[in-house]
């Protein structure tokens, strides 16, 4: 697998922002929205092969929140079983990696804690970022863990519904303010997330935006994106955008993140001569 050299540069120089999606937390095993949408059809009482044909997991979660009036038991389910007893850490040699090449800014659209375990684990610090007060007396001296869709410890932070995630396209919040000031003069590197992930598309048109309205355009530096499997229409598309694709060969997915990020850590450990 051929690595962008000023990918491996910018990581020696502890310069990049890794963007975090569900392919990461798979590598654990953990439950795909489609158990979660049949799991919320079941307590409904529905049929859960007809419920998942009345409207996309958005909708129907807003659903059960309209019924539930909430959906604090809906959230505690998904956070026991994304955190069973059964998983264990060392079933993931993904989150080991992102581990050892310590980026110093992590952005996570998944809502499990198994980042903040990996850390837990192998005792590093960090700063979990969640809510506004997370955000006070911010330092460089560990890394930064953002919860950008919420934390299962957080419930009102979790963006699940639709109307949650409406609100979350306003890219208004103070996450969002973070994040302007944080990609200036950095490289961004999406990983774990499949070319029809509506987060992925989201980010990468709010990250165009926020460049295009800046006054600092020149300092751009070129976004990447790790992709498990081949597809000429979407990297076309995200190469207009100004992002570079590092396409995995191999031909299990999750062979392919392993291979990505172990050759990163061999490269970006290496001793200039």
């Amino acid at each position: 697998m051929g690595l962008p050299e000023k990918l491996i540069y910018e990581i020696k120089r502890k310069n990049v922002i890794l963007f975090v999606g569900a392919g990461v937390s798979n590598n654990l095993g953990l439950p795909l929205f489609d158990n979660l949408i049949r799991q919320i059809g079941e307590k409904l009482g529905y049929d859960p092969d007809e419920f998942e044909s009345y409207g996309r997991y958005r909708e129907l979660a807003e659903y059960y929140e309209i019924e539930n009036n909430g959906i604090n038991d809906l959230v505690k389910w998904m956070d026991e079983e994304w955190h069973r007893n059964s998983i264990s850490l060392k079933d993931s040699k993904v989150h080991k990696l992102i581990f050892d090449l310590d980026f110093p800014i992590i952005y996570t659209t998944n809502y499990d804690r198994w980042l903040e375990k990996t850390y837990d684990s192998y005792g590093r610090e960090y700063r979990k970022i969640v809510k506004v007060e997370d955000l006070v007396s911010l330092g460089n001296e560990s890394t930064q863990i953002i919860k950008f869709h919420g934390d299962f410890s957080e419930e009102n932070s979790i963006v699940l519904t639709e109307s949650s995630y409406f609100e979350r396209l306003d890219f208004e919040t103070p996450l969002d303010i973070k994040l302007r000031s944080d990609i200036l003069g950095k490289t961004i590197l999406f990983i774990g997330y499949s070319l029809n992930d509506v987060n992925l598309r989201y980010l990468i048109f709010k990250l165009n935006k926020l460049w295009e309205n800046s006054k600092h355009l020149d300092r751009r530096l070129s976004p990447y994106i790790f992709l498990a499997k081949p597809n000429p229409v979407q990297q076309k598309i995200f190469q207009k955008r100004g992002i570079e694709v590092v396409v995995s060969k191999q031909e299990r997915e999750e062979d392919g993140l392993l291979q990505f990020l172990s050759e990163l850590l061999e490269k970006s450990s290496e001793k200039q001569n």
